[in-house]
């Protein structure tokens, strides 16, 4: 028990002298290294005040001929535009002219027919409405009925009609042929052209009168018969 006791106040009592002694030389540490920390000849003073930052120091030249570059480009890119747009606008207005003019020619050129036309049926509508007059007597008779002939295509000239009516009628449309075969067989040559009834009948001309006296209808008659049979009036020189 005794050494028990003894062993217990002897690490008592290193224990406390340990630590006074561990305390002093932590001290002594902490001098040294403050020593030790600060450069030969400097001040140990400190301040409360935060370092303040180094001003760093830039050109604005650089970014200045970048934007003045691309304000040149844009520049550039809109006037193209601008041009590109103008030419645009004046092509199309080219084109539109040319269509308008193209458009008034035709119009024109419209108007310039359908007035030709006009013009064309109102001759005609004149020339129907016109009334040529033909003095009663051979020579009228004869250009009336050459008329008529000339709209039917049917062919005979003045001096075939003139030269066959004064062999066969003396130029009286009144003449009647009552002793040749035909009168014996009832159906005697009538008229300036001396033509028989069912003859007159079938070579009627229209626009012509049915009385086969009527001398204009008389000579048309016969002149499409004499064209059918012999070619023309022409070609008669004797009874037909």
């Amino acid at each position: 028990m005794p050494k028990n006791i003894f062993s217990r106040v002897q690490s008592r009592s290193l224990t406390r002298h340990h630590k006074i002694a561990m305390a002093g030389v932590a001290t002594l540490g902490a001098v040294a290294i403050g020593v030790s920390a600060v450069p030969s000849g400097a001040s140990t003073k400190t301040t409360t005040e935060a370092a303040q930052p180094a001003a760093v120091a830039y050109s604005t030249q650089q970014i200045k001929d970048v934007k003045a570059s691309v304000t040149d480009q844009m520049a550039g890119a809109s006037l193209k535009a601008e041009q590109i747009a103008a030419k645009k606008k004046a092509d199309a207005a080219a084109a539109a002219k040319k269509k308008a003019a193209a458009e008034a020619a035709k119009k024109k050129a419209e108007a310039a027919r359908q007035a030709k036309e006009a013009a064309s049926r109102a001759a005609k509508r004149a020339e129907a409405k016109k009334v040529v007059s033909y003095p009663n007597n051979l020579d009228g008779w004869i250009r009336e009925s050459l008329s008529i002939l000339k709209k039917h295509d049917i062919p005979a000239s003045y001096d075939g009609i003139h030269r066959n009516i004064m062999r066969e009628s003396s130029g009286n449309p009144k003449a009647i042929n009552n002793w040749d075969i035909n009168a014996i067989n009832g159906i005697p040559s009538k008229g300036l052209l001396q033509v028989i009834p069912p003859t007159f009948k079938t070579w009627h001309v229209p626009g012509t009168s049915w009385d086969i006296y009527d001398p204009v209808a008389n000579i048309t008659a016969a002149c499409n018969y004499a064209a059918d049979k012999y070619g023309s009036m022409d070609n008669v020189d004797s009874a037909y």
